[in-house]
């Protein structure tokens, strides 16, 4: 072929040059992977499996109330907090271990459930200090949240629990009488929820009570002014289905104290509400629905007017203001101001009161289940509304209106 020379033997001289490069890139790759290891970088699988065994036996030990074994894993810190907690299942899985001469970190999942109620388990990051002693030994030093991933309510002191009938109430800083009182206001709240909404969910609840405002928004990851003047908040899984964690009621005691008896359980009825809708409540289901389905379910059967459960709406429509329309997603936002906060949960509750009156409470079941089905928020509302109540939202929205002016004006 011209441009190209033929040497005898050079087939053989070129692949000994190869097999040289090969052999000297393998060498270079063991020198990197070792000086990797002792610097600081993700470690080799035979660390890895010693972190996990080392994980692995700590777990047992938490789920055997061993504290002897416990401690032999390493720091005893947190053990006490978990005792009451009644657990099915704790366990780690090591994602990767940063090793750094004798000492290492490990980023790990934790997966726990709690007896009775979670279905699944709940996964949560967390970040563990480990060293090692001249055996060659690993213990644990730490083990605190990853990065921003929210406390759980033993990494903020000795959890105490209470068990209602219909319930598991876990606080810190909080007396027995005080989570009494709670699992009391929550064994009220099932039955009532499933009157309004009917059996088909757990019929039980998990409430969280921290001992302060600040343990509630480090539960939830979140800057306490988030929710300062929020009384409880509902956490879960949208969508999961039945095999999922049990949903959380979180429970802000600062504005909880400042309720009365008739507000505290509306609060928590509000909450468990969430939970029964949970596995019909999809990204679909605009939060005036939601929200105010929950609402109506905790003042349904009260003798509360709604002058005086929506005040704040009650004062914009007598003053010629009435809302040109259903709230949106936005005006739920817990950075919002006090008052638009509150008309925008009022706005959604009197939609829901106007259903139950004028449709009646199984159409409004039905149109809550039909929303979250549609699967996609597009058309989800206009689609139930004709199917369920033979209407559109602009038809609904103009009875809603005239509804608002019956009841406020």
């Amino acid at each position: 072929m011209a441009g190209r020379r033929w040497v005898p033997g050079a087939p053989v001289a070129a692949v000994r040059c190869l097999l040289l490069v090969s052999l000297l890139v393998s060498l270079l790759v063991s020198l990197l992977v070792s000086l990797v290891a002792c610097g600081g970088g993700p470690v080799v699988d035979g660390a890895r499996a010693e972190v996990q065994a080392l994980l692995d036996r700590r777990a047992d030990a938490v789920l055997g109330e061993d504290a002897a074994a416990y401690a032999r894993t390493g720091t005893r810190a947190g053990y006490d907090s978990l005792r009451e907690v009644p657990l099915a299942d704790w366990s780690y899985r090591v994602n990767a271990v940063h090793r750094t001469g004798d000492t290492a970190t490990v980023d790990a999942d934790l997966g726990y459930r709690v007896a009775g109620y979670d279905r699944a388990p709940v996964t949560t990051a967390r970040t563990l200090r480990l060293s090692r002693d001249e055996k060659g030994r690993w213990t644990v030093v730490s083990d605190r949240p990853a990065g921003k991933s929210g406390r759980q309510l033993w990494d903020q002191g000795a959890v105490r629990a209470v068990h209602g009938e219909r319930s598991l109430v876990l606080g810190v800083g909080q007396t027995d009488v005080k989570l009494r009182d709670y699992a009391a206001l929550a064994d009220r709240a099932v039955p009532a929820v499933s009157d309004a909404w009917g059996p088909d969910w757990a019929r039980r609840v998990v409430v969280l009570v921290p001992g302060s405002l600040e343990g509630m928004a480090g539960l939830l990851g979140s800057p306490a002014s988030s929710y300062r003047g929020i009384a409880a908040v509902t956490t879960g899984e949208t969508g999961a289905g039945a095999r999922a964690p049990a949903d959380r009621v979180i429970v802000n005691p600062d504005a909880f104290g400042l309720l009365g008896d008739s507000g505290r359980q509306v609060v928590v009825t509000h909450e468990t509400t969430h939970v029964a809708t949970r596995a019909h409540t999809t990204a679909a289901t605009p939060l005036w629905l939601s929200e105010g389905f929950a609402d109506w379910v905790g003042y349904r059967g009260g003798d509360r007017v709604p002058a005086e459960a929506a005040p704040e709406l009650a004062r914009e429509v007598r003053h010629g203001e009435v809302p040109s329309g259903l709230p949106g997603d936005d005006d739920f936002g817990f950075t919002a101001d006090a008052d638009g906060l509150a008309r925008a949960y009022e706005s959604g509750w009197m939609a829901c009161r106007l259903v139950a009156e004028h449709w009646g409470e199984e159409r409004l079941g039905a149109f809550y289940r039909a929303v979250g089905a549609h699967g996609q928020r597009d058309g989800a509302v206009e689609d139930a509304m004709q199917r369920i109540l033979g209407t559109t939202p602009e038809e609904f929205t103009m009875r809603w209106q005239g509804y608002l002016r019956e009841q406020f004006g």
